[in-house]
């Protein structure tokens, strides 16, 4: 997986975004190490406290249609 510069990550667009509107857990169409990774982070951040768990299900939800080939809801 490789890292985002600054310039990328900002050209993004909100739907790339498992959380569109904090702009968190990037998650580009068929990238799926980065679909993986969101899903480990989300689970770290969940156990800290910075997540709630709804946030974690739409994390989930959107890093699984990218990991199992589906097309993303927008």
């Amino acid at each position: 997986m490789s890292k985002f510069s600054t310039a990328r990550r900002k050209a993004l667009p909100k739907s790339d975004f498992a959380l569109p509107s904090e702009r968190k857990y990037p998650i580009p169409p068929g990238d799926r190490a980065h679909a993986a990774n969101a899903k480990a982070r989300a689970t770290q951040q969940e156990a800290k406290g910075n997540l709630t768990p709804a946030q974690k299900a739409t994390v989930d939800a959107k890093a699984n249609r990218v990991l199992k080939g589906k097309k993303a809801k927008n």
